[in-house]
C-alpha cells in the first residue's frame, strides 16, 4: 500500500510504501480489545476506599442489654445497619492494571493502524515545523490540509513552535512514533504522521 506525502501547504511531496503487513482479515480484533481494555484499566486510580465495621470510630460497648427492652438485638454502635457504621463489602484501594504481552500488543497496534490506513484516515506530511509558535498559524495549516474533527499528530519529537501552537486546540493531540499506542490510533478521527514518525512506527511493527 502506498500513501501520498503532503507538505504543510497541502501540496504533494511524494509517496511512501508501507513497510509492514496490512492485516486484511479479522485477525487481531481480540488483541485490540484486550489492549484497549488494559490501557483504560491502567488509567483508573483505584483509590476509592470505605471503612469497615472494624475501622470506623465508635465504642465496643453493647448499646443495650440483649433481652427485655423490646428492641432488636444490637451488639455494636459500628454496625453496618446503623448510621455512621461501617460499610459492608465496600471498595478498597486496588490495582486495576492488566497485563498484555508484547506480541499481543504489537498485533493490536498493527491491526489498528491497518484499519485506519484502509479507511483513509491516515495522512502523511513531510514535517510539522512552524515558523512561529502561534495558534493562528497552526489553525491555518489545519484549514489548508482540510482537517477537522479530532486529530492526532504523531511526530518524532516535540518541536517547540509546533508544541506551543497546537496546545491551545482542544481537538488536537500529539504523540511520538515511539510511544503512540493502540488506544491513541482509535480514539481520533484523523491521524497525521510525519514521514519520520511513521518510519518509527514501522520499525516497531517490524521488530520481533
Amino acid at each position: 500500500m502506498k500513501i501520498s506525502i503532503k507538505n504543510l501547504k497541502g501540496q504533494e511531496a511524494g509517496d511512501h510504501e508501507v513497510k509492514f503487513e496490512i492485516i486484511a482479515n479479522g485477525r487481531g480484533t481480540q488483541a485490540v480489545h484486550d489492549t484497549v481494555t488494559a490501557f483504560r484499566a491502567g488509567l483508573r486510580s483505584g483509590t476509592a476506599c470505605t471503612k469497615t465495621m472494624g475501622e470506623v470510630a465508635g465504642s465496643n460497648k453493647k448499646p443495650w442489654r440483649q433481652k427485655g427492652t423490646g428492641r432488636a438485638r444490637a451488639g455494636s454502635f459500628r454496625s453496618p445497619l446503623w448510621r455512621g457504621g461501617g460499610v459492608t463489602f465496600g471498595p478498597k484501594p486496588r490495582d486495576f492494571s492488566k497485563k498484555v504481552n508484547k506480541k499481543v500488543s504489537q498485533l493490536a497496534l498493527r491491526k489498528a493502524l491497518s484499519e485506519r490506513l484502509k479507511s483513509g484516515d491516515v495522512i502523511l506530511v513531510d514535517d510539522v515545523n512552524l515558523s512561529t509558535p502561534k495558534t493562528k498559524e497552526f489553525a491555518g495549516v489545519l484549514k489548508t490540509l482540510g482537517l477537522d474533527g479530532t486529530l492526532l499528530f504523531v511526530v518524532t519529537g516535540l518541536e517547540k513552535n509546533f508544541d506551543l501552537a497546537s496546545r491551545n486546540v482542544p481537538t488536537v493531540g500529539v504523540a511520538t512514533g515511539k510511544n503512540v499506542n493502540t488506544y491513541d490510533l482509535l480514539r481520533y478521527d484523523k491521524l497525521i504522521f510525519t514521514k519520520d514518525a511513521f518510519a518509527q512506527v514501522e520499525a516497531r511493527l517490524a521488530s520481533k
